[in-house]
């Protein structure tokens, strides 16, 4: 990249990887700064097959989709891109090593004049999250360390509130929209539905609605709850990896083995749902050691994963079977115990709503 062009107070975020699990600590950081964020567009066909087109075949689809973000930016004139290295988030708890060689990799593959923000956090090596966040406002030639820890402060709150909204049960675009907005808000209704599943998988799959195909709605529209990592604290998912006998080796595992593990020990789901990235090695490991778990307990479970070339048609018949089935075995089950019908009812929370 060409270091000798002048960084603006802008920056352009691409829509991808870490946006979808730190975009509130970024939007509070970066406007406490001044600095003006630019997002890519969502996700669509078209960015996809501009970032397959700048990889080699056998590259995992969310990073062909983050490099089809980083030329959206570039499209709309954003010459100053956030392209961070994440390398480990506590230590010996490791990102695969795509994400870990994200600003190379585009680096690479990208042949254009620009200016990439690419600050590294990696705890193993002692490359601290305070030190990442200096690093971001020194690019920028903002060096008052005040001013700096005031920025780190905001984004956390923003992070913080869209955590506790997120833990209430609200969902991933309302709680971002209202942290953004500087307000918090809890569900007041809960709606009780027939079915219920644990989707495993990272953000930037599964709330992405392009690569997942708004798996989420699809199944609200089938009668089924869905849980996600978003509804299940840090140190509970922890927790339920070591209940069940493993070990966090990835950083992102918390999201899959741990959020599947939860809900599986305290019987809260009638199936798991996994969907990664074929060809994810991380990923692969963490779904065969869930089905070996979800097998010893009877849980049902499937395994989708997607590419660029995942049809939509098969996914959705995929999602109606395994739901078909769990409805079946729910039958069965109340059955044996006298019951006709699958409850349906919907239950009053003692939630209220609040601005901050």
């Amino acid at each position: 990249m060409n270091r000798i062009m002048t960084v603006k107070k802008v920056i352009g975020i691409p829509r991808a990887i870490s946006y979808y699990g730190n975009y509130p600590f970024y939007y509070g950081y970066f406007n406490a700064l001044n600095i003006e964020i630019i997002l890519s567009d969502k996700t669509t066909t078209d960015i996809i097959n501009k970032g397959v087109e700048k990889v080699v075949s056998d590259t995992c689809l969310p990073i062909k989709v983050y490099v089809g973000h980083v030329l959206n930016l570039l499209e709309k004139g954003c010459d100053t891109i956030f392209v961070p290295s994440l390398q480990s988030s506590a230590f010996k708890i490791n990102n695969c090593s795509k994400i870990r060689g994200l600003p190379e990799i585009i680096r690479n593959v990208i042949n254009k004049s620009f200016i990439m923000i690419e600050p590294t956090i990696d705890i193993t090596e002692g490359i601290s999250f305070k030190d990442f966040c200096y690093d971001i406002a020194n690019e920028f030639e903002i060096y008052d360390e005040n001013v700096i820890n005031n920025a780190i402060k905001k984004g956390w709150e923003v992070y913080n509130n869209f955590n506790k909204m997120t833990n209430s049960g609200v969902n991933y675009e309302i709680a971002l929209k209202n942290a953004i907005d500087g307000n918090i808000i809890q569900k007041s209704i809960e709606v009780v539905k027939p079915l219920s599943v644990v989707i495993m998988a990272h953000g930037y799959n599964l709330f992405d609605e392009r690569i997942s195909m708004r798996l989420i709605k699809k199944l609200d529209k089938m009668g089924v709850k869905s849980y996600t990592a978003l509804d299940v604290k840090k140190e509970d998912a922890l927790n339920s990896i070591r209940e069940i006998g493993e070990i966090q080796y990835w950083a992102n595992e918390l999201d899959l083995t741990g959020t599947a593990a939860y809900y599986m020990l305290n019987n809260k789901v009638d199936g798991i749902i996994a969907l990664s990235a074929f060809g994810c090695g991380p990923d692969s490991l963490m779904v065969d050691e869930i089905q070996y778990h979800a097998k010893e307990k009877g849980m049902p479970m499937i395994h989708l994963t997607i590419d660029e070339h995942t049809g939509e048609a098969g996914f959705v018949t995929r999602i109606e079977a395994f739901v078909d089935m769990l409805m079946r075995k729910k039958r069965k089950a109340l059955e044996k115990n006298n019951i006709v019908e699958i409850p349906q009812k919907t239950v009053k929370l003692d939630r209220t709503l609040t601005t901050v």
